[in-house]
C-alpha cells in the first residue's frame, strides 16, 4: 500500500473554535480548488461559482452523538469515547485520560475485564481488543446506549480545541434523526459550513444534492489507523441520481470522505451504483482507486492520516502536495472547524499553474 503523504503542520494552524466564534458565521471559512496541480483560493460563500449545473453533490446526513462520556476505572477518572454499535450489541469504545485543559489524551494499559462505573450507575466492561491499546468491544448495561450518552455525554473533543462547544456546533444542516438513536461519534465536518442560504443558492443554479449516511467512529487524533467498519446506507434515490449524472456529464462531488466511502462501497467495478446498506470495510487508497466520485470537499486532514491516501486517489500525490504546500503556506486552518478543499477533476490539464489572490 501506498505510504501517506507527510505534512508538517504547525500548531498555530489547528483550530482551536469554530468558525461562527472567530468570525461572521459557519460559512466564514476559506475554500481552497484544486484542478490537478492548479489551484486557487476563495471564501466558502463562493462555492456555486465552481460547480456547474449538473454536478450532484453527495452529503452524509449522520447526526453528530454526545459520545464523551465521563468515568471511573478503580476509581482513577477516564472520558469514554463511544464509537460504534457492533451486530451484536456491543460498543466499540475507546478509554482515555482527562487533562487539566478539559480535553484528553491517550491511555494505554488497560485489559480485558476492566470495569468503567458510568453515570446513572451504569457500567461497561471491556471485552476485546479492537485495535493494539486503542479501540476495544465493550458490553455496557445501559439498554439505551444513545439515550445515556444524550443524558450523561458531550461532544468529543481533542486538545487543540480551545474549550468544550455545544452539540449544535458539531451538528451539520444535512444532519436526521437515524433509527435508534445512532450516530457519529465524530462531526462528518466537511459539511459543517453549508448554510440554508448557500443550498439553495446551488439548487438555484441546478447543482443537486444525494444524501447517504455513515456513521463515522472515532478517529484519534494521535493513532493515524485506517477506519475500522462503519454503518453506511447509500438509497435507491441516491444510487439513480447519481448514475443519471454520471449518464448526463455532470460531475459527483462528495463531501466529505465519508460520503466517498458510503457511495465507493455501494459501487459495482462497472461504475454503476446500487442501493446498499450494512457495514463497510473499504480503504480507498491509490491502488484501489475510485469508481464513482469525481471530485471530493474536505476538511485539511491530518499528517499521516489514512485519508490522505483517499485523497491521492482522487487528486493524485503531486496535486495534492501542491494544494497542501499552498494551504500551508497561506495560513490555512485544519481539522473540524477548519478551512476545507475542493478537489475537482483537471479539465485543462496544460494550462499554466495559476494561483487566485482572492485571500
Amino acid at each position: 500500500m501506498t505510504v501517506p503523504m507527510v505534512v508538517r503542520v504547525p500548531d498555530g494552524l489547528l483550530a482551536s473554535v469554530p468558525a461562527e466564534v472567530r468570525g461572521t458565521g459557519r460559512d466564514d471559512v476559506r475554500l481552497m480548488v484544486s484542478r490537478g496541480t492548479r489551484v486557487s483560493h476563495h471564501a466558502f460563500r463562493d462555492l456555486a461559482g465552481q460547480l456547474r449545473a449538473g454536478d450532484v453533490l453527495v452529503v452524509n446526513t449522520s447526526q453528530t452523538m454526545p459520545a464523551a462520556v465521563d468515568g471511573t476505572v478503580e476509581g482513577r477518572p477516564v472520558v469514554v469515547h463511544f464509537s460504534t454499535r457492533g451486530p451484536d450489541g456491543r460498543w466499540a469504545v475507546e478509554l482515555r485520560t482527562p487533562t487539566a485543559s478539559g480535553s484528553t489524551e491517550r491511555r494505554t494499559g488497560d485489559r480485558a475485564g476492566a470495569v468503567v462505573a458510568l453515570p446513572g450507575g451504569e457500567r461497561l466492561v471491556l471485552d476485546e481488543a479492537l485495535s493494539p491499546d486503542r479501540l476495544w468491544w465493550a458490553r455496557v448495561s445501559a439498554a439505551d446506549v444513545p439515550g445515556l450518552l444524550h443524558r450523561h455525554g458531550r461532544p468529543i473533543r481533542y486538545g487543540y480545541t480551545e474549550r468544550d462547544q455545544p452539540l449544535a456546533a458539531y451538528q451539520t444542516v444535512f444532519a436526521l434523526p437515524a433509527p435508534g438513536g445512532l450516530g457519529s461519534a465524530e462531526m462528518p465536518s466537511a459539511a459543517r459550513p453549508f448554510t440554508v442560504e448557500l443550498i439553495a443558492e446551488l439548487v438555484r443554479r441546478g447543482v443537486q444534492f444525494a444524501p447517504v449516511t455513515l456513521h463515522t467512529g472515532v478517529a484519534s487524533a494521535e493513532a493515524h489507523e485506517p477506519p475500522y467498519p462503519e454503518r453506511f446506507e447509500v438509497p435507491g434515490a441516491t444510487a439513480r441520481l447519481v448514475n443519471a449524472a454520471k449518464a448526463g456529464g455532470g460531475r459527483v462531488v462528495a463531501v466529505g470522505t465519508t460520503g466517498v466511502r458510503a457511495l465507493e462501497s455501494a459501487a459495482g467495478a462497472d461504475g454503476v451504483v446500487r442501493a446498499a446498506a450494512g457495514w463497510t470495510d473499504l480503504v480507498v487508497t491509490p491502488e484501489r482507486g475510485v469508481r464513482v466520485v469525481d471530485g471530493l470537499l474536505t476538511g485539511l486532514h491530518e499528517p499521516e492520516a489514512s485519508h490522505l491516501l483517499m485523497l491521492e486517489a482522487i487528486a493524485g500525490r503531486e496535486a495534492l502536495a501542491a494544494a497542501y504546500d499552498q494551504a500551508l503556506s497561506r495560513l490555512y486552518l485544519w481539522h473540524e472547524f477548519g478551512d476545507v478543499h475542493l478537489i475537482l477533476p483537471d479539465e485543462n490539464p496544460h494550462r499554466v499553474h495559476c494561483y487566485s489572490n482572492a485571500w
